[in-house]
């Protein structure tokens, strides 16, 4: 199974594809952040990132598609801007026809350090460490659409037996 996970964000949304090998083995096909520059109308950044979601599709032909829910903090501006960019995404999703799954951050972290309050260290640090990588994932963004690709590889068998992921 290969999955493609975002980590949405306006300026900066990270990606990871992450393959699920026989005997469950984890293996990083490649990661990195779509950008857009402050100061663009938002029309124009959703669809640069619309048009590199697509062609991230194209290019890794993921199974299955998984995101990082918006976690909403007090700055509402920023809400709804990221939710664009999940809108976008799965647009893209919808297009390509794709299997879709959204993890909260405590189920991202939980799933990647065993625990659901892990800081940001921790979780790149188990990303390096599961995936077996010589260097840190840079930038931040990007390490942490690969967590949300292991989450998703975690889960995807009780996913499809009915389970719920709490």
């Amino acid at each position: 199974m290969i999955v493609l996970a975002f980590d949405p964000g306006t300026a900066t949304t990270g990606y990871g594809v992450v393959e699920e090998a026989a005997g469950g083995k984890l293996i990083a096909i490649a990661h990195g952040v779509i950008t857009t520059k402050a100061g663009i109308e938002p029309p124009t950044r959703i669809q640069k990132i619309y048009q590199e979601t697509l062609k991230l599709i194209d290019t890794y032909q993921p199974d299955t598609i998984a995101t990082e829910r918006l976690f909403f903090n007090k700055n509402e501006t920023t809400a709804l801007s990221v939710g664009r960019t999940i809108g976008v995404i799965l647009l893209a999703v919808a297009q390509k026809n794709l299997p879709w799954q959204e993890y909260t951050p405590p189920q991202v972290k939980k799933a990647v350090t065993g625990t659901g309050g892990a800081d940001k260290v921790q979780v790149q640090w188990m990303v390096k460490r599961l995936l077996s990588l010589k260097e840190d994932v840079k930038p931040d963004d990007a390490a942490d659409a690969l967590a949300v690709a292991i989450c998703h590889c975690h889960s995807a068998k009780l996913l499809m037996a009915g389970v719920k992921n709490r």
